[in-house]
């Protein structure tokens, strides 16, 4: 009965979107035959020119020596047309000239052929003066009027600004007025997110099966808000709680609500909520929604339509009730700018953060990615993982299919380990460069810059997976390390976060140590550094002269990478002092990492010489060569005092 009633109330927008459809139809083939009329008319209405031209004074001096045979005034056009006598063949001579369209001399030049015995005619050329009239005025406002109609019904079946304006265009003849339907997806679809799949697993089971919650007195959530870093898969999951509770799924961009118009955008509003009404239960998907759900108000005042949309959508939150099977899902990534009002209970009454997984998290998105490609046996996906610490959904994603992409460039027909790792590398840092080669010194440079970074990492403690190290030119990297990662932890410490300064300075001071100076190469690892040392004074007061106080906030969201800015109690002195320490804390992070490389500087030239003549060496390989270097007591960062204990058995190659 209910698939009857929704039939039923389909059919008229269908209906409406179905005749735009022929009226548009109609308007460009109305629009091609006034252009065709259009020139039709235009070629007809140009001058009579046939014969020989003559000028205006020829025209006088042939009549003056009564040459002229006939003369036909063209009223019109304002051209004489005849024949003349030709004395040196005896033949009559077609003729044309222009005449000025005088009323005086009009007159005179009539009376003057008269006198000469010339056959003058007059033509009216009524039609041409019908047709000039049609082409001047007419035509043209005929098209005009076309154009626009065929603009205005364009924009009601895209959803444009006019669209907007009637009740069933914009929205309801859009892609936001009508459900999705693009491929079912479910939970069983998702993964790697199980917190905020269970948060949303509750409206599916509102949407279908209501009357358990209506037999208890629960009133499900009108609104759920994610926010999160882009592409955790935020719009993936409302489309599978829409999926797997079996409704229909209502997608729109808030930035489609604000238009230059002011009123379209609430118009919009009111228009989708009235269309998903017609078919409840659904869900409603907003994505962006900051876009018109930013604060209202503020320094600079704020922007009319954007306020008049984001109250008609309060509005309409406001107006339906939790019971009629209609929830909405807004995602954006900018928490911080939304305006209270939308937040607050009765609206989007729950907040799911959807943050990249962790470890075991990718390992089942990359297992749900992998699950339909031919894999070869030696591909783990738990070593995969473990190398893409801070890999969102769509990172992995793309991991997969650049792997399956490596496949076919190269002629396989399974997904091989090394196609895996040359993805990974291609996401992290760029594709291989080709025909790049480094000069012997380059080489040597990159592959102590890198090594460096290791043998410091697991003495710090810091390396808890054995990395994948290469020299070959990824992007604009001549080398790279993958998954050198720390652990992924929520608290780190102090001694932690010096570690990984250590760590971080390693590959410039290797290259100190070897070459005597540094190169261009540091660049990323200062900028690493200097984030982290900043991070420790200014926000985390791990500074030792300025101490426990917040000096540094983020400006913007903190999920799309805010820049540090100084609090309002932060001078210029104090500012000073902060940059003064942050210098501090670099200055000794890198002689402590130069002191530990020193000490054991046979390490460092073995693994270097291995690094060079394979280009590549993955963890299985490192991990022999780095076991004697791991700290005894296995409590983090390994004091200098004990570097001497470490067994070095292993002697650099001649």
């Amino acid at each position: 009965m209910r698939d009857r009633r929704r039939r039923g109330k389909r059919f008229l927008p269908q209906f409406l979107t179905a005749g735009n459809g022929r009226l548009m139809t109609m308007l460009v083939l109305s629009l091609a035959g006034l252009v065709l009329a259009f020139v039709l008319l235009l070629r007809f209405a140009s001058p009579v020119s046939t014969g020989e031209q003559l000028t205006y004074t020829q025209f006088h001096q042939l009549s003056a020596a009564k040459r002229v045979q006939t003369a036909a005034f063209h009223d019109v056009d304002h051209r004489i047309t005849g024949t003349y006598l030709n004395t040196d063949t005896g033949r009559a001579v077609s003729y044309w000239t222009a005449y000025p369209s005088s009323d005086a001399e009009t007159p005179a030049l009539i009376t003057q052929l008269t006198d000469a015995n010339v056959a003058v005619t007059i033509d009216a050329q009524t039609d041409k003066q019908i047709a000039h009239f049609v082409v001047t005025y007419v035509l043209p406002l005929v098209m005009l009027a076309n154009l626009f109609a065929l603009i205005f019904i364009g924009a009601q079946a895209s959803g444009g600004a006019i669209g907007g304006l009637s009740e069933f265009s914009g929205i309801g003849g859009g892609r936001g007025g009508k459900p999705d339907e693009n491929q079912r997806v479910t939970f069983a679809d998702v993964a790697g997110a199980e917190t905020a799949v269970q948060e949303l697993a509750e409206i599916e089971e509102y949407l279908r099966d209501p009357e358990r919650f209506a037999a208890l007195g629960a009133k499900p959530p009108k609104g759920v808000l994610m926010f999160g870093p882009p592409g955790c898969g935020k719009t993936l999951m409302a489309r599978a709680v829409a999926g797997q509770a079996g409704v229909p799924f209502f997608s729109i961009s808030g930035a489609e609500f604000v238009e230059s118009l002011v009123g379209v955008g609430a118009a919009r509003v009111r228009d989708l909520f009235r269309q998903v009404r017609k078919v409840a239960p659904a869900i409603v998907f907003i994505d962006e929604i900051d876009a018109a759900g930013r604060r209202r108000g503020g320094v600079h005042g704020g922007q009319e339509e954007r306020e008049q949309t984001l109250n008609q959508l309060l509005i309409e939150m406001d107006g339906f009730d939790p019971t009629e099977g209609l929830v909405v899902i807004g995602a954006t990534n900018r928490p911080d700018i939304l305006d209270p009002a939308l937040l607050r209970p009765g609206r989007f009454d729950r907040q799911v953060t959807v943050e990249p997984p962790d470890l075991d998290g990718r390992v089942q998105i990359l297992n749900l990615y992998a699950r339909k490609r031919p894999m070869e046996n030696d591909v783990d996906l738990l070593t995969v993982a473990k190398r893409t610490p801070g890999f969102t959904g769509a990172d992995l994603a793309n991991v997969i299919n650049e792997s399956a992409l490596l496949a076919v460039r190269e002629g396989h027909v399974t997904i091989s380990r090394l196609n895996v790792d040359e993805a990974v590398q291609r996401v992290l840092t760029g594709p291989r460069r080709k025909g790049h080669l480094l000069s012997d010194e380059e080489r040597r440079r990159a592959a102590y810059h890198e090594v460096g970074h290791v043998l410091v990492a697991t003495m710090t403690g810091r390396l808890h997976e054995v990395p994948r190290v290469t020299i070959v030119a990824h992007g604009r990297n001549l080398g790279a390390t993958v998954g050198r990662g720390w652990a992924e932890r929520t608290l780190i410490t102090r001694s932690e976060l010096i570690a990984e300064l250590v760590t971080v300075m390693a590959g410039t001071a290797a290259e100190e140590i070897v070459f005597g100076d540094a190169s261009t190469g540091a660049d990323a690892d200062l900028e690493r550094a200097t984030q982290v040392a900043t991070l420790m004074v200014g926000r985390y007061g791990m500074g030792k002269r300025l101490g426990k106080v917040h000096l540094l906030k983020i400006d913007g969201s903190e999920f799309l990478g805010g820049e540090l800015v100084p609090t309002e109690l932060v001078d210029g002195d104090l500012l000073g002092q902060l940059h003064q320490e942050v210098r501090e804390l670099l200055d000794d992070a890198d002689a402590r990492a130069g002191a530990m490389l020193r000490e054991h500087r046979v390490f460092l030239d073995t693994i270097v010489q291995r690094l060079l003549d394979q280009e590549t060496l993955d963890g299985p390989e490192l991990a022999p060569l780095l076991e004697p270097l791991r700290p005894v007591d296995g409590n983090g960062a390994l004091p200098l005092s004990q570097s001497a204990t470490v067994n070095t058995s292993v002697q650099a190659k001649p």
